[in-house]
């Protein structure tokens, strides 16, 4: 059987960087182990698989090269993004029914895709020691930030950990140790980032490292650019009520750019979206 993999890069600055994914439609009468089969084929961190559903208007699910994950959303980008470059779809508002829960998915006109995540949820605080070492950054210089290490999930849970501006390049993982760590505590991954003043653009810069799942590093994160986006409306309150925009992928030589914007009622946040373009690379086919 010959199975059409498109690739797409998501998350796109101008055309360039942006982090590649798989994407697969039609997939209803693919198997989990043939989705994670053409995963490992197509050798990106993630391979999105659109499929029919009776409620939502798709189903999607997601491959990693090791295991399937309940969301991703540099994967939602690239799906959406090919099913309107595709004509399957247009402008406008649609549901995808993923594992982290029906989540809607907007068309703009320009073709950028903007993706809803799950509200978040605060899962504590961790200590600058044990972050320390995983990274290669002293426990005191990670403090003098005045932010907590803090896990968050809009989706998957991300260990959002702040570094002081400058320091961000300097990050050096143990990807042995951080392994360990996320499997001991049920994280995704560890998304770091150095915050810019309030009037700079983008936002904040950024890096994501999953080594447990078979990423040493990303250089675009959907699920961890909203967990991060609603950490700093939580210690930063609404000095970022127009949004926030977020660099990813610089130490990686590939450059990506996100947007995320929250909505908050009465200081609780009732909304969280992403947003970013895409690109096709290109098209590979995988025989089962």
């Amino acid at each position: 059987m010959k199975i059409d993999a498109y690739l797409v890069n998501a998350f796109t600055f101008n055309g360039t960087g942006g982090n590649p994914a798989g994407v697969v439609l039609q997939a209803d009468h693919l198997s989990d182990d043939e989705k994670l089969t053409i995963a490992k084929a197509v050798g990106f961190s993630e391979t999105a698989f659109v499929s029919q559903d009776d409620e939502a208007d798709f189903a999607v699910s997601f491959f990693t090269t090791t295991d399937e994950v309940d969301f991703c959303g540099h994967a939602t980008l690239a799906a959406f993004s090919t099913l309107y470059q595709k004509g399957m779809i247009s402008e406008g508002q649609y549901v995808q029914r993923t594992k982290a829960g029906l989540l809607a998915v907007t068309i703009a006109p320009d073709g950028e895709i903007i993706m809803q995540q799950k509200l978040p949820e605060y899962l504590g605080e961790l200590g600058y020691e044990a972050v320390s070492e995983l990274i290669g950054i002293d426990a005191a210089v990670l403090a003098s930030t005045g932010f907590p290490v803090e896990v968050i999930s809009t989706g998957l849970p991300d260990m959002v950990v702040p570094v002081p501006l400058g320091y961000l390049d300097r990050i050096q993982v143990n990807k042995d140790l951080l392994s360990d760590f996320c499997r001991k505590h049920g994280l995704v991954s560890l998304h770091a980032f150095e915050l810019y003043d309030k009037d700079s653009e983008p936002t904040a810069s950024c890096r994501n490292f999953a080594p447990l799942f078979g990423i040493p590093e990303e250089s675009a994160t959907g699920s961890a650019s909203g967990a991060l986006a609603c950490y700093l409306t939580k210690h930063l309150g609404g000095e970022y009520s127009e949004g926030f925009t977020f660099e990813q992928g610089r130490a990686m030589n590939c450059t990506s750019r996100i947007t995320a914007a929250v909505e908050l009622k009465a200081h609780k946040i009732t909304r969280v979206r992403v947003g970013g373009y895409a690109h096709e690379l290109g098209l590979q086919q995988v025989f089962l």
